[in-house]
């Protein structure tokens, strides 16, 4: 069958080419003379439309389109980790060192994984000739990094009886560690495995959500939680923190492995994020953070249509450690970029629009996406529980919620995190606006929380008296709050407390940047305690004002301050006890 076609229209990034024939549905092909990486995204009688991957300025009509027969995979196995990648999987540090340049040039050729770099393998010693092994089954391990053991397992659709098994020793990514066979064949196990980045890697069976994924960020992990597997989305308009708040989220959180995603993002965040990843040390684990991250940074003067790779490339990465039983986070910075590159290239098509210009089909891919997330039991043996957790943020434009990429992923995500261009300008970080933000995991993380405190009423009070105080502002605006009854002025002092002792966190402070749930319930116990006996105070005749100015109020104040050993060690309990002895000699018993 002749594999070969020709150029037939060039229009940016998408390329139609005629006489391939056979060509299947996102095939990878090779463009022109330099060989440029493209897929096909829609065939038409005897035309093939291609979506181009790198830059096609200089290509002409009649040059050569080659078929691979394969579609577009990624390379998963030891020496991911601390690694760089732009959408199409190539090593960006690596192609720095071979072309010299700063830019990834065109056409260039470089394996994802190095093939000169050789690992130190250990076979598992349960493992023998002879033995039947089936898809997932482990069958070695690599110490990739001190923190994590990659698990060399069978890959998905492999199944047999062990023919070969290779001893411990050191082996590159291309060394075949066992042969597996199965009637008259045999299949080759390598230390990685190739898997197309659109098909999602098959797992036994998907569970539901039952451990919180602590963040760190207060406003996150307390009122509105996000369990291990869950689907997220972080819309914004310019200005109001969405990247700081993913790179906060990817540092900070309880996760084995983080990967993030650069998709389209400007290039001078994504040099800060890599820059502040290279140096920041992980605070749990005492390690380099590196050293359980992967980063997929696809700028925004890179080819639009590798934004799509990008973010199904840095999935199935995290679907891949999810195999192994690790708990995995992605974010994704931003799927409104995706977005837009997916309507270039459908004008470009000549598809009939959908709404503001969108594809008809933005929510399916959308959904092909957040439903690749989720908490399950692995295939294989031994048996093991992953969990793979996607943040996607959202750019509309002006900060309208109703725009088409907003609404389409709220179909498919259970926590929703609004950020707000009013409390970014107030300087209210994360600008997380706590009205319109809502989670769907409260009751599969209940337990976990109210094992720490009286989580589930306090949090209940606490966004009451957040509520309160928006209905009250319109108020407060126009007669000012003196006018106030004294139980509604207590409601707008303690919903300042929550708002600017707990709710509000600085990234740029080495205390307040990362807080653990106990802290969280501590700093909270006490302004619920405040609460409790400031209204107790008013029954007694005691005004707002007198309250305001309690020394404890500022003590509350300053526990975001301390580290959890320190509020551990007395310091949470000498604050209690001073909200206590203020009120006794406030009210008098």
């Amino acid at each position: 069958m002749d594999r070969a076609g020709r150029i037939y229209r060039i229009s940016g990034p998408l390329i139609v080419a005629e006489g391939l024939t056979g060509v299947m549905m996102y095939e990878v092909v090779k463009v022109g003379e330099e060989g440029l990486i493209g897929e096909v995204i829609a065939i038409r009688g005897d035309r093939a439309y291609i979506q181009v991957y790198e830059e096609t300025s200089g290509l002409t009509v009649g040059e050569k389109v080659l078929a691979t027969g394969r579609p577009l995979s990624a390379e998963l196995g030891p020496g991911l980790i601390g690694s760089i990648y732009d959408g199409l999987q190539r090593p960006e540090r690596d192609i720095g060192i071979k072309t010299g340049s700063i830019f990834i040039k065109r056409g260039v050729s470089v394996p994802s994984l190095n093939r000169e770099v050789k690992w130190n393998y250990e076979r598992i010693r349960d493992v023998k000739l002879g033995d039947k092994v089936f898809p997932g089954d482990v069958i070695g391990l690599v110490k990739e990094t001190p923190l994590v053991v990659h698990k060399i397992m069978i890959p998905p659709g492999v199944s047999g009886y062990i023919k070969w098994i290779a001893e411990d020793g050191d082996y590159t990514v291309e060394h075949s560690v066992a042969i597996v066979a199965s009637g008259d064949r045999e299949y080759e196990v390598k230390m990685y495995q190739l898997w197309p980045i659109r098909k999602p890697r098959p797992y036994a069976e998907k569970l539901s959500p039952v451990e919180p994924l602590i963040t760190g960020i207060r406003v996150i992990d307390y009122l509105f939680p996000i369990a291990k597997g869950g689907k997220a989305a972080i819309p914004g308009g310019f200005g109001t923190g969405k990247t700081v708040a993913l790179q906060e989220i990817t540092k900070w959180s309880h996760s084995d492995i983080a990967i993030y995603v650069g998709c389209g993002e400007r290039g001078n965040e994504m040099s800060d994020a890599l820059t502040s990843f290279m140096k920041l040390m992980d605070p749990r684990r005492g390690r380099p953070m590196m050293e359980r991250s992967v980063f997929i940074a696809n700028t925004s003067n890179m080819p639009v249509a590798a934004r799509e790779t990008s973010v199904f490339l840095g999935i199935t990465i995290g679907e891949y450690f999810r195999d192994m039983g690790y708990d995995v986070v992605m974010v994704a910075d931003s799927t409104s970029r995706w977005a837009e590159a997916m309507r270039e290239i459908s004008g470009r098509m000549e598809e009939m629009p959908g709404e503001e210009g969108f594809p008809a089909y933005l929510s399916s891919r959308l959904a092909e996406f957040y439903e690749r997330a989720g908490r399950v039991r692995t295939l294989g043996r031994p048996e093991r529980y992953g969990s793979l957790t996607v943040f996607g943020a959202v750019s509309p434009p002006g900060g309208d919620f109703s725009e088409p990429v907003v609404r389409s992923t709220v179909r498919y995500v259970q926590c929703f995190y609004a950020l707000d261009y009013g409390l970014a300008t107030r300087r209210h970080f994360p600008a997380i606006n706590w009205l319109l933000s809502y989670s769907l995991y409260i009751d599969f993380v209940k337990d976990y929380w109210n094992k720490l405190s009286n989580w589930s009423e306090y949090r209940d009070v606490a966004l009451k008296i957040l509520q309160r105080e928006a209905e009250l502002s319109d108020i407060v605006r126009l007669v000012g709050p003196e006018a106030l009854p004294e139980e509604d002025k207590l409601v707008l002092e303690i919903s300042r407390m929550i708002r600017e002792d707990f709710l509000q966190q600085s990234a740029l402070n080495p205390v307040d940047a990362y807080s653990p749930p106990e802290k969280d319930a501590m700093i909270m116990e006490a302004i619920m305690e405040f609460y409790r006996l400031s209204r107790r105070a008013l029954t007694k005749g005691v005004t707002v004002a007198r309250i305001r100015e309690l020394k404890s109020r500022s003590e509350i104040a300053q526990m975001k301050y301390h580290t959890f050993e320190q509020l551990k060690a007395g310091v949470y309990n000498k604050v209690i006890e001073s909200i206590r002895s203020d009120f006794k000699e406030l009210i008098g018993d």
